[in-house]
């Protein structure tokens, strides 16, 4: 029996995952815009023998806190994710790529054209991470006042995702025939019209591409809300997630795996992703050096700007830094699940003011690991071992610098331990993550019949 491996995929947030990363002479401070970094990041994670590269997006800019604040953060100007991935899969050979597209915001038909066209281009290495989309100052840009409701969002999701799917089943896999001999390009009785009519959708078909080699792209998931675990429980290949502590991430694991069932599929065709942000020394000391340098780099005004959306309308400017935050307040009912994870952190660790606002900086309340490779390695094999994770998102503080360096000295301990591949298995991303190519919709139907 084949030892299970550890899963990663390097998170790529431009210049890095610390607030203060575009300042930190380690990253590129234009990263978000320069193709080069992002060409160099992923030939990083592909020597590293990494799954996947991810980035998230938003179709907006965020404005939030005041001026001050706003103008002091490095995340505003940054790459459409699939336009980048089409160009870097022509640099790489191995290593997959993850793009956020909402449900809430695209086309179906053109979101399926537009995955299907990265997994030809680079030949089996796509997936989609499917958001619903809750960002401020999103809506505006699609003429709308406010969100949709989030029962409505991922009720659309739900049904947004099964349009998707039937698309890239438009043609099966041995529709195109191209006989020059006889002429025969393509059998249409192996091409399928969709004729989809919902409650939010009527798309007609078929898709003007043929099957994605990997038959559908990757589906993942990365909401831990009650709605979000329900979507990626009935239709996600991988969730990423947030956790601080073994337990809440054992929790998480359990129940969204436990959710399957109802929707016909096993707890091993979900793969849980928790975060985590390694800051990584030789030594415990080089470490924790690292880790001061880089909280030094955090201007108040930007640190305080972290915490607002989780005291909405307090003055944070009043609080006493390095005190304990005055209260802190119980979520309301629907708040996404972050905010929960946020406030049980401040709860549990009783931050001071500038603590908690440290913490969030490293990587907005993920899990903040500094230490030896040896230490990171101990602490993502426990939970690894222990029902918490089939692998980890690695979220590099700083970019390159925190990437090479997990690449140079973590993964090498974590093949020592047996835990992670020596070589890539196969040539796509579903073999290298170990999951099975979804059957033509069609095909398994006319089979059945």
């Amino acid at each position: 029996m084949t030892q299970r491996k550890l899963r990663l995929g390097a998170f790529i947030m431009a210049t890095g995952h610390h607030i203060a990363a575009w300042r930190h002479p380690g990253s590129q401070a234009d990263a978000g815009t320069n193709i080069d970094h992002y060409i160099e990041v992923a030939q990083i994670a592909e020597r590293g023998l990494f799954d996947q590269v991810f980035v998230a997006d938003s179709p907006g800019v965020q404005f939030k806190g005041d001026d001050e604040a706003f103008s002091r953060q490095g995340r505003v100007s940054y790459f459409e994710p699939v336009t980048l991935w089409a160009a870097l899969s022509a640099v790489t050979k191995h290593i997959g790529f993850v793009a956020t597209a909402s449900t809430t915001y695209e086309d179906p038909f053109l979101l399926a054209r537009k995955f299907a066209s990265l997994d030809h281009l680079s030949k089996g290495r796509a997936a989609w991470n499917v958001v619903t989309t809750s960002a401020d100052n999103v809506h505006g840009n699609f003429g709308l006042d406010r969100h949709p409701d989030p029962a409505l969002r991922y009720e659309r999701a739900h049904e947004f995702v099964d349009v998707v799917k039937g698309l890239w089943d438009s043609f099966e896999d041995d529709a195109f025939v191209r006989n020059a001999e006889t002429g025969v390009y393509f059998d249409p009785a192996r091409l399928h019209v969709l004729n989809h009519v919902g409650k939010h959708f009527q798309v007609k078909g078929p898709l003007n591409l043929g099957r994605p080699p990997q038959g559908h792209p990757v589906i993942v998931q990365a909401g831990s809300s009650e709605d979000g675990k329900e979507l990626a429980a009935a239709t996600a290949e991988a969730i990423f997630t947030a956790w601080t502590s073994l337990a809440e991430a054992q929790a998480f694991y359990r129940d969204v795996k436990g959710r399957m069932a109802r929707y016909g599929r096993r707890p091993e065709q979900l793969l849980v992703l928790p975060g985590i942000s390694p800051v990584i020394g030789r030594t415990e000391e080089e470490a924790q050096a690292k880790w001061a340098q880089l909280q030094s780099l955090i201007h108040p005004s930007v640190g305080l700007n972290t915490l607002q959306p989780f005291w909405p309308g307090e003055d944070l400017k009043k609080w006493n830094l390095d005190a304990p935050p005055p209260y802190i307040p119980e979520p309301p009912k629907g708040t996404h699940s972050r905010t929960h994870v946020v406030l049980e952190l401040a709860r549990r660790e009783r931050y001071t003011v500038r603590q908690l606002y440290e913490y969030l900086a490293g990587a907005r309340g993920h899990w903040v690991v500094v230490g030896t490779p040896a230490t990171i390695a101990d602490r993502m094999q426990e939970w690894f071992e222990n029902g918490a994770a089939d692998g980890f998102n690695v979220m590099p503080p700083v970019l390159p610098e925190s990437l090479e360096t997990f690449v140079d000295l973590v993964v090498p301990e974590l093949q020592r331990r047996g835990l992670f591949r020596t070589a890539y298995e196969g040539t796509t991303l579903r073999e290298n993550l170990g999951l099975a190519r979804p059957e033509n919709q069609f095909a398994k139907a006319r089979k059945a019949a």
